[in-house]
């Protein structure tokens, strides 16, 4: 099992930068994959970027080159640097980890990240 903290989400403008964190309860090192959904108002849960304990990193189309997922095993984190936001980008996102390729995903509890002048 592992539980999930997220951290650093707010209010920014559009075309600003925020950053988001994930810390989980225990070593990193061997989960097979962690990342970022989002879940905006009427709408379902989506994948925003996920990266595997080999590095493998994958992106929403929406997303690809303005935001940047890395794994520190160091200190269990995940993080998510989000760059050039736009109003589209508002919604809660979560943290999840994935233990092994087969299993269910662990979710932490969400950060609002709001995008608005």
């Amino acid at each position: 099992q592992v539980q999930l903290v997220e951290s650093g989400g707010g209010l920014v403008q559009p075309g600003g930068s925020l950053g988001l964190s994930c810390t989980a309860s225990r070593n990193i090192f061997s989960i097979y994959a962690m990342g970022w959904y989002r879940q905006a108002p009427g709408n379902q849960r989506e994948l925003v970027a996920g990266i595997t304990r080999g590095g493998s990193i994958n992106y929403a189309d929406s997303v690809q080159d303005r935001f940047t997922i890395s794994r520190d095993n160091a200190k269990n984190t995940v993080n998510l640097q989000m760059n050039s936001l736009k109003p589209e980008d508002t919604a809660v996102y979560y943290c999840y980890a994935e233990l092994t390729h087969w299993g269910d995903p662990y979710w932490g509890q969400g950060t609002q990240v709001t995008v608005s002048a």
